[in-house]
């Protein structure tokens, strides 16, 4: 699918099923009560229009419904995914009208997932001078078996296909069942020019693996060609079974749903290269008819990530400018210019910080990256459970000025719960922040590397729409910037052999249900 010229969108972290539930109903019906069935509606990324979805079942004579059938939608972790629930009280089974409207909810996909317990409630609205009641989404991921097996096999005198030299042997694993009880595994001699020779085959089950955590298990290569033609064939080697584990592997979604919160943390550049904020040139001016490329930045990460913050309370930094009254340089100042507590409240708390600041700081430099970056190190290295995330989004016009000591700071941040965006607005190059990014080369200080790579650095001009839809650019940007935020969280919890809590049983039918005047 390709929206406007963008990139095709990249497969879907995974599957979620919503599950609904509503209490409280407008009473529609004059002899019985109300006959509801909820409507869900998702929004296109490029036109902003709402689609229906999907529908579910009509349950008769209820203001307390819970829905048997549910909503599977693909999910996405870097995209805001708006959703739109309307519930009808539905006399006919197939038309829907504004009169028979008993109220809806706007959300995103993620605020359930984000939920406690991936469930959230939200009051319906809708219906003028009226309580509509409340709807109650539960999201389920959806998956395939998650359990990884590691098993640890030796071979003992296989066939010799190779003339100069003995074999090189590797085998390949089939399933041969769909349920995946019986598994045939082959055995092959590698030649470098692809045309492995064959030595033979053998069969088994997961039932049989899985008793190789007790004991060994030797099974016998056969070739079928050289059993069919020689009449003192017996084999052509064995293969042993000496070890057969089996791990499960944990998502993203679960443990989100455990309760990990993400903590979304934002440092700005004040530095003077961004130019005189009351002129139209300047990265940070302030037009009343659209946002500047640091607002629409922080807006288009902010506004996903705030999903997976229970408290929406964002710390938020400035570096590189002179502050009043005594013109002090300060490369780590709160926003809010509150030095006890430098959180916002919300993404739009943010930004009214951030348009504050740039009223009565003076911009100056240089561009120091490392005290920021140290401070939210800080606060990550003292819960190390699993319960907590940190995000730190750097926005930024130009060269970094204390590369060493930024190196230094991912090294050892690399090692704690934590990753770091990097978004370079302007039309600076950017070459010292693709060495930070660390994809090629992992990023190294004083002769240590980067535990992880938890550095993800994007050029906004990348990602402006031609046609000047802001909306579009910030989807587009978002997109990239938190497709590695997943796995980096993953790769932390493995590292640590932390697991998801498991989340607190929550039923919906288990909701107080009123009794009604």
């Amino acid at each position: 699918m390709s929206l406007n010229g963008i990139s095709e969108r990249s497969v879907p972290a995974t599957k979620i099923e919503i599950t609904v539930s509503c209490r409280n109903l407008l009473d529609l019906d004059t002899f019985s009560k109300s006959d509801p069935m909820v409507v869900l509606y998702t929004q296109s990324r490029a036109s902003q229009e709402w689609r229906e979805f999907g529908r579910t079942e009509v349950i008769d004579n209820t203001l307390n419904p819970d829905f048997l059938r549910k909503f599977v939608l693909d999910y996405f972790f870097e995209e805001k995914q708006n959703l739109r629930f309307d519930v009808y009280n539905v006399d006919s089974k197939t038309n829907i009208s504004k009169p028979d409207f008993l109220g809806q909810t706007f959300l995103a996909l993620g605020e359930v997932i984000g939920g406690q317990g991936s469930r959230v409630e939200r009051p319906l609205t809708g219906v003028p001078g009226k309580k509509c009641g409340t709807i109650l989404l539960t999201a389920e991921e959806l998956s395939n078996c998650r359990d990884i097996a590691t098993m640890q096999l030796c071979a003992n005198k296989l066939d010799k296909k190779d003339f100069f030299g003995k074999s090189d042997p590797f085998l390949v694993f089939y399933r041969s069942n769909e349920d995946g009880t019986t598994v045939k595994i082959d055995v092959y001699d590698w030649d470098r020019d692809g045309s492995h020779d064959f030595i033979g085959e053998f069969t088994t089950s997961y039932r049989e693996l899985s008793k190789a955590q007790n004991q060994f298990t030797v099974y016998e290569v056969l070739n079928p060609r050289k059993k069919c033609k020689k009449k003192k064939y017996v084999n052509s080697g064995t293969v042993t079974l000496l070890s057969f584990s089996v791990d499960s592997e944990f998502t993203f979604v679960d443990y989100i749903k455990g309760g990990t919160q993400l903590n979304f943390t934002v440092a700005i550049d004040f530095t003077a290269s961004n130019g005189n904020p009351l002129q139209p040139t300047s990265l940070h001016y302030m037009s009343p008819y659209q946002l500047s490329a640091y607002a629409m930045a922080l807006k288009a990460v902010g506004e996903i990530i705030q999903d997976y913050d229970s408290d929406k309370l964002f710390p938020a930094y400035g570096f590189g400018a002179k502050l009043p009254p005594e013109g002090r340089i300060s490369h780590q100042f709160p926003l809010n210019n509150n030095d006890e507590d430098p959180n916002c409240a919300g993404i739009e708390g943010v930004l009214e910080s951030y348009f504050q600041s740039l009223r009565t700081v003076q911009l100056y430099g240089p561009t120091y990256f490392a005290p920021v970056i140290n401070q939210v190190a800080r606060a990550a290295a003292k819960i190390s459970d699993g319960s907590q995330y940190y995000v730190l989004l750097i926005i930024t016009d130009g060269v970094i000025s204390d590369m060493t000591q930024t190196k230094e700071a991912i090294v050892s941040a690399s090692s704690l719960p934590m990753s770091i965006i990097i978004v370079g607005v302007g039309p600076a190059m950017f070459e010292a922040m693709e060495e930070l990014d660390g994809d090629d080369v992992r990023v190294s200080s004083r002769g240590r590397y980067a535990e992880r790579d938890i550095v993800q650095f994007v050029p906004f001009r990348d990602y402006v729409d031609r046609s000047g839809n802001q909306v579009l650019s910030m989807a587009r940007l978002a997109k990239d910037v938190l497709a590695e935020i997943p796995e980096q969280l993953l790769s932390y919890m493995r590292t640590r052999d932390i697991q998801p809590r498991p989340p607190a049983p929550t039923n919906p039918s288990a909701t107080p249900i009123p009794e009604q005047p």
